[in-house]
């Protein structure tokens, strides 16, 4: 999916009282501020290098090739978070986290890489932008909220752009994976046929399918769910150190 779904951990009660749960350590919160701050950066130089690519070919048509190599490298560089979330410095759900990041890997190397034919439709430009501002927004979010101070605009911006960001980038992504469709068919490319000496068999082109379909639950879920969030957030102060 084209957004990571913000949410807040919960506090731990004891017997005695309410106590919030530890933070990370200030080594973890040290590498937490780098990490965001580069990745912050990572998706600023993609976002700059839209633009100049714009500018020097005054179309839209094929702007991915000028970002291919930095889109790469820093959505790759994403599977990190899953760590975050595995280790405990980042209170977030291991499963849902990687969901969203794997997800977003897999278009970028497994559709957008290895489908070379698509990379030059608008639905591949469509992602990526909503990509693009959607990461800046989110990684200067977690940055700030790092070091708790947070501008209200980036928080305002965290919950609301979304709203727009969230079904551009889907609609994207689905219109990639389906202009994959025709070459995947033709060129068998990932399946594996019978026999074979594993007995096994995969059809990616029903498996890309079968992705697209999974959007129709998943999608709805995420959105009013984020929704909900930013009702929840932008309505009183939190400890925006612990959202997602």
């Amino acid at each position: 999916m084209s957004a990571a779904v913000p949410g807040t951990s919960k506090a731990a009660h004891g017997d005695a009282g309410s106590k919030k749960k530890k933070g990370p350590s200030a080594l973890a919160t040290a590498y937490l501020v780098i990490y965001n701050v580069v990745m912050t950066a990572g998706w600023l130089v993609i976002a700059v290098g839209l633009v100049r690519a714009y500018l020097a070919r005054g179309s839209y048509h094929g702007l991915y090739y000028s970002i291919e190599k930095p889109l790469k490298f820093f959505q790759t560089g994403a599977i990190l978070e899953i760590f975050h979330c595995a280790v405990g410095i980042v209170p977030s759900s291991v499963v849902l986290t990687g969901f969203q990041v794997m997800s977003r890997v897999f278009l970028t190397w497994a559709v957008t890489h290895s489908v070379r034919e698509v990379q030059s439709e608008d639905s591949v430009l469509l992602f990526v932008t909503a990509w693009t501002v959607t990461e800046i927004i989110r990684y200067s979010f977690y940055t700030f909220s790092l070091l708790n101070h947070l501008p209200y605009l980036i928080k305002w911006a965290r919950y609301t752009f979304f709203i727009v960001l969230y079904p551009m980038g889907v609609t994207g992504e689905l219109l990639t994976i389906y202009a994959a469709l025709p070459y995947v068919q033709k060129t068998g490319l990932y399946s594996v046929t019978l026999p074979n000496k594993y007995n096994f068999s995969f059809d990616y082109y029903t498996f890309l399918i079968l992705v697209m379909v999974s959007y129709i639950p998943l999608f709805p879920q995420l959105y009013f769910h984020m929704i909900r969030q930013r009702k929840k957030v932008l309505g009183h102060t939190e400890d925006y150190s612990k959202i997602e």
